[in-house]
């Protein structure tokens, strides 16, 4: 979710990220709901709209996490808009990762080192969770749709790798599963 919705992706909705209750209604339309954990991404540690959805899918009962590049956002025991009595706070919070990236070389260019490296820890939590949920074999995404030419050469490759086969035994074991990767490794 973005503030500003969909349309933010490829166009600015300045002033979307001030409102604390936009944030909150994304969750409740989401349906966030005690099973999910919601990350809030905010390079400054305080926008608006990512700590009132921090604050509302912690109220719903989800497990919460605030990814920042500002340390000194979350040094204070109440650092997140304490000072002006919102409902976001550090209690809102499960896990805070700090990505201490230093200033800027353009101030406010927040896509240039803290982009950066958002999207680096981001990828490492998306690959961390792709592995507890046994998605991954060894180092092998296992759990594809091969619904493309190239995602079924994928599956091929990862059969034959696995089953210790030649790619076209691998196809054939695909195949005969109607390119069901799961199911033919479970056959392991």
């Amino acid at each position: 979710m973005i503030a500003g919705g969909a349309r933010a992706l490829y166009r600015s909705v300045e002033g979307a990220e001030d409102e604390e209750s936009s944030g909150a209604l994304a969750m409740v339309e989401r349906g966030v709901k005690d099973t999910d954990v919601i990350i809030g991404i905010t390079a400054s540690g305080r926008t608006p709209f990512v700590l009132g959805a921090l604050a509302k899918a912690k109220s719903l009962g989800a497990k919460t996490i605030l990814l920042t590049c500002n340390p000194s956002s979350v040094v204070a025991p109440k650092a997140f808009g304490a000072a002006a009595g919102t409902a976001a706070s550090t209690e809102n919070v499960d896990l805070t990762i700090t990505l201490a990236v230093g200033p800027e070389i353009l101030t406010g260019s927040t896509r240039l080192k803290a982009g950066t490296a958002t999207k680096v820890a981001l990828n490492i939590i998306s690959t961390g969770a792709m592995v507890a949920l046994g998605k991954v074999r060894a180092n092998l995404m296992i759990d594809l749709h091969a619904s493309s030419s190239k995602l079924r050469d994928r599956a091929t490759r990862v059969v034959s790798e696995l089953m210790n086969c030649d790619y076209d035994a691998a196809r054939q074991q695909l195949e005969a599963g109607g390119w069901d990767l799961r199911g033919v490794l479970g056959k392991l």
